[in-house]
């Protein structure tokens, strides 16, 4: 068991410090770095990680920790001041883009309850990935930047029920 968490976190390690680099270098970006990174270790690319139900602890590691890093750096004023961006276009994107995607889910057939859960589950965007992406371009203080972490909050409350 022991060799076996260290046999994965010396794969993830590995990985990670070869596609990384390599991505950034491309100027794609380092979180697309990761996805492939795992999409190329894990059990449908070379097959070092085939297991994934022991590696779902990893990934909820990650998410907490980053969860944790965001409420660092969220401070209450900030919130605060972020309130009308928040609600305002967080509910208007989230409501316009469910609403479209649940009549393309009817288009295609799916019953109205089907497509309102499958329109408002892909109506949510990745908060990790958006604002590494802001992040790494140095486009989380600019107007667009703080719109998009609003947005990502709505989303982030809305995934909660």
């Amino acid at each position: 068991m022991g060799m076996s968490v260290l046999y994965e976190a010396v794969v993830f390690l590995a990985a990670a410090v070869i596609a990384v680099p390599v991505f950034k270098r491309l100027g794609i970006g380092a979180v697309l770095g990761y996805l492939m990174a795992g999409v190329c270790i894990g059990p449908w690319g070379l097959a070092l990680i085939v297991d994934v139900e022991n590696i779902l602890h990893f990934a909820e590691l990650g998410v907490a920790l980053l969860l944790f890093v965001i409420g660092l750096e969220l401070q209450p004023a900030r919130l605060w001041a972020l309130r009308r961006p928040v609600f305002g276009y967080g509910a208007a994107q989230l409501a316009s883009t469910g609403l479209l995607l649940t009549f393309g889910g009817m288009a295609l057939g799916l019953p109205l309850a089907t497509a309102v859960i499958v329109g408002l589950a892909l109506s949510l965007s990745s908060t990790a990935f958006v604002l590494q992406l802001l992040a790494e371009r140095k486009e989380l203080t600019t107007h667009h930047g703080r719109l998009s972490f609003a947005i990502l909050l709505f989303q982030d409350l809305a995934a909660i029920p």
